[in-house]
């Protein structure tokens, strides 16, 4: 088989592999002996407190949040708290077929295999966004699709994300439609309101219109994320002080093969996908074909 056919069957696994107990424990400090107290702690005080309610309370599903706040529940709790909000007011978002988002193209790619100091490395390029082809909600909802699709693989929980913005090609056609609802959907989807363990955030490929992008955006950004964040311009010496070429496209002066586009993604996670997945994916909303 493929490498990339492999790496998209462990796309859908939900393995918990011994061999990334290791990364567990420096990225989530997790420890295998402590655990399913934290677990515990984290089930007793979403019941006590009553300020969500999850449609999963088993020890995989909080194991996700538990992962990308270091092991203390009190802060995996507030943002399962924030985590259910976003689905609740976001609700429509959910309503679209789940791999029927082609269109959107190469608005989003990312790099396997993933690093192990940045994870999966997640491209969002913006100016590749044909905005008379595809409407803005269907470019959020890919992003919500993959954010879906990763979080419930134990080792993307342990390995986390790395993005970057791309914003080479952006114009006025782009920022016209990123609205204030649409700018913090977006902001969420990048780990904010969502269990998805961000290493950090690089910006790219700008020139004096990312003042404009970015006022969009920044009323979003909680101050404890602005460390995260990263403004290289069109310097890729040092975009890679941060990140290995070895895990970057060649566009971005890196060495790594394997670049997948959206619709590559999209059409083997539906290839590869399990009746786990599919029921998973329709339990949250989402249209998913037999």
């Amino acid at each position: 088989m493929p490498f990339i056919d492999i790496a998209f069957a462990a796309e859908v696994s939900r393995f918990e592999d011994p061999e990334f107990e290791e990364h567990a424990r420096r990225n989530c400090n997790e420890d295998p002996h402590t655990r399913q107290h934290a677990i515990e702690e984290l089930r007793n005080m979403v019941y006590e407190r009553g300020e969500c309610h999850p449609r999963r309370m088993d020890d995989a599903y909080l194991l996700r949040f538990l992962r990308c706040r270091r092991f203390i529940p009190a802060l995996a709790h507030k943002l399962m708290v924030r985590y259910e909000e976003f689905r609740r007011k976001n609700s429509y978002l959910y309503d679209c077929s789940a791999f029927g988002l082609q269109k959107v193209k190469h608005v989003y790619g990312g790099t396997l295999p993933e690093s192990p100091i940045n994870g999966r490395i997640t491209l969002m390029r913006f100016g590749k966004w044909d905005t008379e082809a595809v409407p803005i909600m269907d470019v959020v909802r890919c992003a919500l699709i993959m954010d879906e699709v990763a979080v419930m693989q134990p080792k993307l929980q342990i390995l986390g994300v790395t993005i970057i913005v791309d914003l080479e090609g952006l114009s006025v056609r782009h920022v016209r439609h990123l609205t204030p609802t649409i700018a913090g959907q977006i902001v969420s989807l990048m780990g904010v309101n969502f269990p998805l363990l961000m290493h950090g955030l690089h910006i790219i490929n700008y020139n004096w219109f990312l003042n404009t992008f970015f006022y969009v955006f920044k009323q979003f950004i909680p101050s404890a994320a602005w460390g995260r964040m990263h403004f290289h311009g069109y310097d890729m010496s040092s975009l890679h002080k941060h990140i290995d070429p070895s895990a970057l496209p060649p566009e971005y002066g890196g060495t790594c093969r394997h670049v997948i586009s959206t619709e590559e993604w999209l059409r083997k996670v539906n290839m590869y996908k399990d009746d786990f997945m599919v029921q998973e994916l329709r339990d949250l909303g989402f249209t998913v074909e037999d």
